[in-house]
Protein backbone atom coordinates (compact mmCIF):
# COMPACT_ATOMS: atom_id res chain seq x y z
CA UNK A 1 0.00 0.00 0.00
CA UNK A 2 1.40 3.41 -1.00
CA UNK A 3 1.81 5.92 1.86
CA UNK A 4 -0.08 9.21 1.67
CA UNK A 5 0.76 11.94 4.26
CA UNK A 6 -2.89 13.06 4.09
CA UNK A 7 -3.88 9.83 5.89
CA UNK A 8 -2.15 10.97 9.10
CA UNK A 9 -4.13 12.54 11.94
CA UNK A 10 -3.09 16.19 12.32
CA UNK A 11 -4.13 18.62 15.05
CA UNK A 12 -6.35 21.63 14.40
CA UNK A 13 -3.30 23.58 13.16
CA UNK A 14 -2.50 20.86 10.61
CA UNK A 15 0.48 19.58 12.61
CA UNK A 16 1.67 16.22 13.90
CA UNK A 17 4.37 15.65 16.54
CA UNK A 18 7.56 14.00 15.29
CA UNK A 19 9.99 12.40 17.72
CA UNK A 20 13.56 12.19 16.40
CA UNK A 21 15.51 9.17 17.64
CA UNK A 22 19.08 8.10 16.87
CA UNK A 23 18.70 4.99 14.72
CA UNK A 24 21.81 3.31 16.17
CA UNK A 25 21.69 4.07 19.91
CA UNK A 26 17.93 4.51 20.33
CA UNK A 27 18.54 7.82 22.12
CA UNK A 28 15.60 10.24 21.92
CA UNK A 29 17.00 13.44 20.45
CA UNK A 30 14.14 15.89 20.13
CA UNK A 31 10.48 16.50 19.44
CA UNK A 32 9.30 18.88 16.74
CA UNK A 33 6.27 19.34 14.49
CA UNK A 34 5.53 18.47 10.88
CA UNK A 35 2.69 19.27 8.54
CA UNK A 36 1.76 17.11 5.54
CA UNK A 37 4.19 18.98 3.27
CA UNK A 38 7.06 18.55 5.75
CA UNK A 39 6.36 14.81 5.92
CA UNK A 40 6.36 14.60 2.11
CA UNK A 41 9.57 16.68 1.81
CA UNK A 42 11.32 14.52 4.41
CA UNK A 43 10.40 11.33 2.57
CA UNK A 44 11.38 12.78 -0.81
CA UNK A 45 14.73 14.34 0.16
CA UNK A 46 15.91 12.16 3.04
CA UNK A 47 16.66 15.36 5.02
CA UNK A 48 14.34 15.73 7.99
CA UNK A 49 12.12 18.77 7.51
CA UNK A 50 9.96 20.22 10.27
CA UNK A 51 7.41 23.02 10.45
CA UNK A 52 8.49 25.88 12.70
CA UNK A 53 5.48 27.07 14.67
CA UNK A 54 7.20 30.31 15.71
CA UNK A 55 8.43 31.26 12.22
CA UNK A 56 5.53 29.67 10.31
CA UNK A 57 8.04 28.20 7.86
CA UNK A 58 9.72 24.94 6.91
CA UNK A 59 12.85 24.10 8.85
CA UNK A 60 15.31 21.60 7.39
CA UNK A 61 17.22 20.30 10.40
CA UNK A 62 20.86 21.38 10.16
CA UNK A 63 20.35 23.82 7.31
CA UNK A 64 22.04 26.63 9.26
CA UNK A 65 23.87 24.74 12.04
CA UNK A 66 25.26 21.87 9.97
CA UNK A 67 23.75 19.43 12.50
CA UNK A 68 21.85 17.53 9.84
CA UNK A 69 19.35 14.77 10.44
CA UNK A 70 19.42 12.17 7.67
CA UNK A 71 16.26 10.09 7.53
CA UNK A 72 16.79 6.37 8.06
CA UNK A 73 13.15 5.39 8.60
CA UNK A 74 9.85 7.04 9.44
CA UNK A 75 7.33 5.18 11.59
CA UNK A 76 3.70 5.87 12.47
CA UNK A 77 2.11 5.18 15.82
CA UNK A 78 -1.00 3.02 16.07
CA UNK A 79 -3.36 6.02 16.00
CA UNK A 80 -1.49 7.68 13.10
CA UNK A 81 -1.24 10.90 15.16
CA UNK A 82 2.47 10.82 16.02
CA UNK A 83 5.63 10.08 14.04
CA UNK A 84 8.89 8.45 15.06
CA UNK A 85 11.72 9.62 12.82
CA UNK A 86 14.77 7.39 13.02
CA UNK A 87 17.74 9.51 12.02
CA UNK A 88 21.45 9.62 11.52
CA UNK A 89 22.33 12.74 13.51
CA UNK A 90 25.39 14.83 12.65
CA UNK A 91 26.46 16.80 15.73
CA UNK A 92 24.12 17.91 18.50
CA UNK A 93 20.37 17.78 17.90
CA UNK A 94 19.43 20.51 20.39
CA UNK A 95 19.74 24.23 19.68
CA UNK A 96 21.55 24.48 23.06
CA UNK A 97 24.39 22.47 21.44
CA UNK A 98 23.59 19.32 23.42
CA UNK A 99 23.21 15.88 21.88
CA UNK A 100 19.56 15.72 22.97
CA UNK A 101 16.91 18.27 23.90
CA UNK A 102 16.10 16.01 26.87
CA UNK A 103 19.12 17.02 28.96
CA UNK A 104 17.30 17.91 32.18
CA UNK A 105 16.25 15.17 34.59
CA UNK A 106 14.07 15.46 37.65
CA UNK A 107 15.70 13.55 40.48
CA UNK A 108 14.57 13.65 44.10
CA UNK A 109 12.32 16.60 43.25
CA UNK A 110 15.11 18.71 41.75
CA UNK A 111 16.14 19.49 38.20
CA UNK A 112 19.47 17.98 37.25
CA UNK A 113 21.51 18.77 34.13
CA UNK A 114 22.30 15.41 32.56
CA UNK A 115 24.56 16.59 29.75
CA UNK A 116 26.56 19.69 29.00
CA UNK A 117 26.82 21.45 25.64
CA UNK A 118 29.21 19.95 23.12
CA UNK A 119 32.20 22.09 22.26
Amino acid sequence: MRFDPATLVYDDRGLIPAIAQDHRSGEVLMLAWMNADAVARTLKTGRVTYWSRSRQAFWVKGETSGHVQKLVEMRLDCDRDCLLVLVEQAGPACHTNRRSCFYTGIRDGAETELMTPEV
